[in-house]
């Protein structure tokens, strides 16, 4: 194993944070081991003043990470999981997951301030975010707002705005959970694909068994099946989608059937679920053999959002599947959604 590890990161405050997250693993479970973060400004975090769908999308914030890693300057990058692009060159794969942090988004008003004010517009950028808020506050108006977190609160705290929406996880790895003056539930606005997901990306046939005790299963397989959706949608981290999915227990999906919450099961899971043997949905194969990585009666279930910016429609809905599957439920609702767009 190599005796030294270098990560690269973003500059900002929370990208360094989350890298020391990694470092610390690392220096924890491999003792001796020298491990560094080399620190850069991406283009994303340079250009301020447009929006990042004129920029070429959120991959402008991997950009110069990505060249650290192919021409060796680091061995690893460590990201927020919502803002890597859904798409990947083969050579620089994702490697492991952070277990999950606080999912929700948080509505944060200026300092000292009680009570939402409309008069002035809410600082938001995410056409994800914006389009679920109006559900809820359809007098809100919006303006663009960018940089990295203590920028958007200065900025808000000056009085350019009524309030800002962030992802709570961030927040809460910088030490600002006492701005947060509500918390969404995840009904209220779905979460990005990935949100409060730490992701660890590598070089293509690079030894990384140091970090195997780091990668989270249950994090994985979800950033998988949310990812999975996006792409089945041909959509990038700009576009208007969310996806949350989560790990339940059988008994848990039994329960949301009989309550009758529109729990939508994958086809070989439907119809006689109650009666179905354990080797069906209990991580085993039909030999009954166990699945490896899944040792219990576990199931995903996943809830969506889309905006489709062609007809002005937005869609909600929901799937459970196989976490021996992960990307069927993403695929199922995306195909189903799609079938619901006019000709």
């Amino acid at each position: 194993m190599i005796g030294k590890i270098t990560i690269g990161s973003r500059e900002s405050r929370l990208a360094v944070i989350q890298s020391e997250r990694v470092q610390r693993y690392i220096q924890e479970h491999c003792p001796g081991m020298a491990v560094e973060i080399l620190t850069m400004k991406t283009t994303g975090d340079k250009i301020l003043n447009q929006s990042l769908e004129k920029l070429g999308g959120k991959g402008l914030f991997v950009k110069e990470l990505d060249a650290a890693l192919l021409d060796g300057r680091s061995d690893l990058s460590v990201h927020s999981l919502k803002d890597v692009p859904m798409e990947l060159p083969d050579e620089l794969p994702l490697i492991a997951f952070s277990a999950r942090e606080d999912v929700r988004d948080a509505l944060i008003l200026p300092d000292g301030v009680k009570e939402l004010d409309f008069s002035k517009p809410v600082g938001c950028s995410s056409r994800r975010r914006m389009l679920q808020f109006a559900q809820l506050y359809p007098q809100a108006i919006f303006a663009p707002i960018r940089g990295n977190v203590q920028t958007r609160l200065k900025k808000l705290d000056g009085g350019e705005y009524c309030a800002t929406i962030l992802a709570a996880a961030g927040l809460k790895r910088l030490g600002l959970e006492h701005r947060v003056s509500r918390y969404f539930t995840t009904e209220e606005l779905i979460p990005a694909a990935g949100q409060g997901i730490l992701a660890v990306q590598g070089r293509a046939g690079e030894d990384y068994s140091y970090l195997n005790g780091y990668s989270d299963e249950e994090a994985a397989v979800c950033a998988q099946a949310e990812r999975a959706f996006v792409r089945a949608l041909g959509g990038n981290c700009s576009t208007p989608v969310a996806a949350y999915a989560r790990v339940i227990s059988d008994t848990e999906a039994r329960a949301d059937l009989q309550t009758d919450l529109s729990v939508r099961l994958r086809a070989d899971l439907s119809g006689d679920l109650p009666d179905r043997s354990a080797s069906s949905v209990c991580g085993q194969d039909a030999a009954g053999s166990e699945a490896p990585g899944v040792n219990d009666c576990r199931l995903l279930r996943m809830d969506v959002f889309y905006f489709d910016e062609d007809t002005g429609k937005s869609y909600r809905d929901s799937a459970t599947g196989s976490m021996r599957k992960p990307e069927e439920p993403g695929e199922i609702l995306a195909e189903k959604i799609r079938s619901l767009r006019p000709e």
